[in-house]
């Protein structure tokens, strides 16, 4: 497998694409990271809501439950303490719910926020990368088939630019079909240099 050109030039620019392509993605990553624990500290409050709640919900029981306890009169004074430990979980349960709430929008955000980026990236710098490999791939498998060199010049002939071809020869197609092995090795070669595969000269 070829994961780079054979030609210095591309080569070069392949290998920085490459390191542009991955510092990116990890900056949109860390980027998601940072708004995720941003938001995630608005949790907090609830934090601080729930701890509340629950405190106090547990003072008011301890308080019916000790005045409760009276003779005659405890279980009437007990009510309104009863209904502010009520009070006290609905405070809570609405600490928890902010908190759930706060998580899903950190979550939220913390992905989405960087996944469009990092998916246009991929789409604009992978899937070239992935096209090159297995045409480097495929061109240099070629390479080493018997009648190899005469389909890549049969290749060249129908995807290279007309110039290129013309500079080879200006009846390179005539030349194909003859089977003028100088030419042929020369069209064989716009198509092993446009796949990144560079072949020794006999």
């Amino acid at each position: 497998m070829r994961i780079y050109s054979d030609f210095a030039g591309r080569r070069t620019r392949q290998i920085v694409g490459d390191i542009a392509a991955v510092v990116a993605i990890a900056l949109w990553i860390w980027f998601g990271v940072t708004v995720f624990q941003l938001v995630q500290g608005l949790a907090s409050w609830g934090v601080q809501m729930e701890e509340a709640g629950a405190g106090f919900s547990g003072t008011m029981q301890d308080i019916g439950e000790t005045l409760g306890g009276i003779p005659l009169i405890g279980p009437g004074i007990r009510v309104p303490f009863d209904g502010a430990g009520s009070a006290g979980q609905a405070l809570e349960e609405a600490g928890q719910a902010q908190q759930e709430a706060v998580l899903q929008l950190a979550t939220t955000l913390g992905v989405g926020i960087p996944l469009l980026p990092i998916l246009t990236i991929l789409a604009i710098w992978l899937i070239p990368r992935i096209l090159f490999i297995r045409r480097a791939g495929r061109a240099h498998e070629v390479v080493k088939a018997q009648a190899g060199m005469d389909l890549l010049a049969l290749r060249a002939l129908s995807t290279q630019k007309l110039s290129a071809i013309l500079a080879v020869d200006p009846d390179a197609l005539g030349a194909w079909r003859r089977g003028d092995q100088a030419v042929v090795r020369q069209l064989a070669q716009l198509e092993l240099r446009a796949a990144g595969v560079r072949i020794r000269e006999s």
